[in-house]
């Protein structure tokens, strides 16, 4: 049924749950996983003459953490046997990235966390999943 899983990282609580839930369902269908941890770009714009880190060493550290999320989807993979490839990308747009990943990949499924903000936090904050859920073309399973 799927053939090409995509559950984007971002190394929290319960995006191990996603992770959890696409392997399993990689396993049953025999289905390669793709991974994804968005890096935020440099805020350049709120560059003063006392700017408190360097460029590159905020990129340095962005591209530790996103790879680290990365590593650790790759392990969990390959603990049950299943195929993963990973990737780490640069974008103000967590949801844009996602989206374009996937076409790009040709994934047929995405798993996605879902953090359960509700009421005015959930409107003030945004929910990168809604966004995925409102622009994917492909279906998308949201683990809560």
């Amino acid at each position: 049924m799927y053939k090409r899983i995509l559950v984007p990282t971002d190394g929290s609580e319960i995006t191990q749950r996603a992770v959890a839930t696409a392997v399993t369902l990689a396993k049953q269908f025999g289905a390669e996983v793709f991974t994804l941890s968005v890096k935020d770009p440099y805020p350049y714009s709120a560059m003063s003459e006392m700017q408190p880190t360097l460029p590159q060493e905020f990129l340095d550290a962005q591209e530790r953490v996103a790879a680290k999320n990365v590593s650790a989807v790759k392990d969990a993979c390959a603990a049950q046997g299943v195929a993963c490839t990973g990737h780490t990308v640069e974008s103000v747009s967590v949801w844009e990235a996602i989206v374009d990943y996937a076409k790009q990949h040709q994934v047929d499924l995405i798993v996605m966390a879902s953090h359960g903000r509700r009421g005015v936090q959930a409107l003030l904050l945004g929910s990168e999943t809604n966004r995925v859920l409102t622009h994917s073309t492909v279906p998308v399973l949201v683990v809560r």
